[in-house]
């Protein structure tokens, strides 16, 4: 049924009077910013005319070789629709029934993904408490032992998230030596890399110099905190542990019928450097905001700021006087940690008008 001339009026004026205030700004999560404008254009060059479903279209082709370039010759790349979708793909993919995944206690996986690894992917999870959202090869031991008892869900994957929930970053010697440590024992490396470009900014390095370099077996590749409209990633960097993802996608309702528009999306991500731009400022953003907050009495930082979050311990009542203003999860109410992130879009005026919100709090929290 084609749209009369009165539906297409009142859609133009509905859209015209906006269903949102354009002027709001929110420090809660990086998925509140809109889509970068180069992610919409590209959006719309790939809107032209009729291209092949599924996967098999020119888009995806180019892609291939884009991730490629950045993550080494044997990569291959699976878009998605979402990061938990990459996540339980991944894992799944990687293990066979009775396996399990050693994780941080405060991993995306294990925390905010609605029991979706276990529920969608019959995944164990074994989570291991951590100070800074970091494993470590020690860490990980306390959960890798058991194999061969029956009684056990086998521990056969390893996921660690770059950059943590926490904000923090893994170098990549770590990583390497977590890789090592658990290739020595027959397990794979899976990364959750939903801000995998702002380790990169961080660390000032090249994405495979962490990933495929230092013995990452399965990338979940962020797309959407990094200003696509939606869409990741699954790159399988070690080809040899690939089990069969393009039937494993389908299953898991991760199968883009029009993929074009994830994969246009990706290719215009990561190519000239718009990744690392968009990280690299929204980590700048961040570090701003973190100095601008490390001298307020009252006022302590609970992490390193490595990437684009801030997670700082305000005073009592503080956080509900700021969040009159902006929007922002608490992260530990019972001590009173909030965590402020930064995007693409997050300006200097954001900033500054947020420090100062957190300064009439502190000086009057009441």
């Amino acid at each position: 049924m084609s749209v009369s001339v009165d539906s297409k009026a009142g859609i133009r004026q509905l859209l015209s009077a906006r269903l949102h205030d354009p002027t709001y700004r929110g420090f809660a999560s990086d998925n509140y910013a809109g889509a970068h404008p180069e992610i919409i254009e590209a959006v719309q060059a790939a809107n032209e005319g009729h291209v092949t479903a599924y996967g098999e279209d020119v888009y995806t082709a180019a892609l291939q070789e884009l991730v490629q370039s950045h993550f080494g010759t044997a990569a291959t790349a699976y878009p998605v629709f979402n990061g938990t979708g990459a996540n339980v793909l991944a894992l799944q993919a990687l293990l066979p029934r009775w396996g399990a995944v050693i994780c941080a206690a405060t991993a995306h996986i294990n925390t905010d993904e609605n029991g979706a690894p276990e529920r969608i992917g019959g995944i164990k999870l074994l989570p291991v408490p951590t100070p800074d959202g970091k494993l470590t090869p020690a860490l990980i031991d306390a959960e890798a032992w058991g194999w061969g008892d029956e009684h056990r869900a086998q521990p056969l994957v390893v996921s660690i998230t770059q950059t943590t929930e926490l904000g923090t970053c893994y170098t990549p010697g770590e990583i390497q030596r977590i890789a090592e440590h658990v290739h020595a024992k027959g397990m794979k490396l899976h990364m959750d890399g939903a801000r995998l470009a702002n380790a990169a900014a961080h660390l000032g390095l090249p994405l495979r110099a962490f990933t495929t370099d230092v013995g990452v077996d399965v990338l979940s590749f962020g797309g959407t905190k990094n200003g696509l409209l939606f869409g990741e990633a699954v790159i399988w960097l070690n080809p040899q542990s690939d089990p069969g993802m393009s039937y494993l996608r389908k299953m898991n309702m991760q199968l883009a019928s029009k993929m074009r528009f994830v994969s246009a999306q990706l290719i215009a991500l990561l190519t000239d450097g718009l990744w690392l731009r968009s990280a690299s400022h929204a980590n700048e953003m961040a570090k701003r905001l973190s100095e601008g907050i490390s001298d307020l009495d009252g006022v302590s930082l609970t992490q390193a700021t490595q990437s684009n979050g801030v997670f700082a311990v305000l005073p009592p009542q503080a956080a509900a006087k700021v969040r009159e203003s902006f929007r922002f999860y608490d992260w530990d109410q019972a001590r009173g940690e909030v965590r402020w992130m930064c995007s693409w879009d997050t300006t200097e005026t954001d900033v500054q008008a947020l420090l100062a919100a957190v300064r009439e709090a502190v000086d009057s929290p009441t």
